[in-house]
């Protein structure tokens, strides 16, 4: 992996002059998937009979909304029929009732989600980080709903052991006595400088709009993150290195793995997932193609759209 050699945190100076324009609009709509209200970003022509170009449906990573890809959107040259979802806790969609989040739960979303879409034709899937892990697992559970498959850094998760169960169940426990909570900000541009503290490739302006969607203005005049604080909790759930390859062994449609150049594994987990783990897991995947964005880091959709567009649509024809 590169060495991270990015820029100290923005000053207030770094906040644009001239606003981010988005190239195409979306359109919204709100659709009940499993009893919650589900947010779904619609780009391109609506879908119709005579038109035979699959579905584009994107999905994002935790802690982030599906208006993210709207700047690889924006620089696709193919008109094409596009939808992003919030998932359930995150954007515009409802919170999931009670006090956790289940990994099945995001399969039985976007299963959902593509029947209310296209149930009667494949679609092309695209996911982000958490949601390249929940696309490659649903891709290996009903292979025949897709047919091309996008992976941006879904890279799963450190293996876990029985031993650990314990622990992480205690854990969980007395996190569950304890509320959750996320910061809030004094403005919209205060939002947008966090994105940019955690992200300092992306460009003022893209920030300044996608603050605008990451957040929303509360009765009290702060502004909020869009998303549930219960996903800070610990996952009780211990992670089965076995069951997800089992899952990926499976994936029938053509694949691509895209990940930046500037990606560095151990800011997350340290020296608990080596980088030779995931090349072995990448390796059951059947039909896969690989591509790693120069001078992009995790969020590579936001760093390097345009070139991120260009492999994804070479790659979809």
């Amino acid at each position: 992996m590169s060495t991270d050699t990015r820029p100290t945190s923005p000053s207030a100076s770094a906040l644009p002059t001239a606003a981010y324009v988005p190239r195409r609009t979306h359109r919204s709509e709100f659709v009940t998937l499993r009893g919650l209200r589900h947010h779904l970003m619609h780009w391109g022509p609506p879908p119709s009979p005579s038109d035979t170009r699959p579905l584009l449906v994107m999905v994002h990573g935790w802690m982030d909304v599906g208006a993210s890809f709207q700047f690889m959107v924006d620089a696709l040259r193919e008109e094409r029929p596009m939808v992003a979802m919030d998932w359930r806790g995150f954007g515009l969609t409802d919170n999931t009732p009670g006090d956790a989040y289940w990994f099945p739960d995001y399969l039985g979303d976007l299963d959902a989600l593509l029947d209310h879409l296209s149930p009667g034709a494949p679609v092309d899937l695209l996911g982000h980080s958490m949601g390249g892990n929940v696309v490659m697992t649903y891709a290996g559970v009903r292979p025949q709903r897709i047919r091309r498959l996008v992976n941006l850094e879904g890279f799963g998760l450190p293996e876990t052991i029985p031993e650990m169960a314990p622990a992480r169940l205690a854990d969980w426990l007395d996190e569950l006595k304890t509320p959750q909570s996320l910061k809030s900000y004094e403005s919209v541009e205060g939002v947008a400088h966090r994105l940019m503290k955690t992200n300092p490739r992306v460009p003022a302006d893209k920030a300044a709009w996608l603050a605008q969607h990451w957040s929303r203005q509360g009765e009290d005049g702060h502004w909020h993150i869009l998303g549930d604080a219960v996903h800070k909790r610990t996952n009780p759930v211990l992670y089965r290195r076995a069951e997800a390859l089992a899952c990926w062994s499976r994936i029938q449609a053509p694949t691509l793995w895209v990940e930046g150049s500037e990606t560095d594994m151990t800011q997350w987990w340290g020296n608990r997932y080596p980088r030779e783990d995931f090349e072995t897991r990448l390796s059951v995947v059947p039909k896969l193609d690989r591509v790693t964005l120069q001078k992009a880091g995790h969020m590579l959709h936001h760093d390097q759209p345009e070139a991120l567009a260009r492999e994804v649509e070479s790659f979809l024809g």
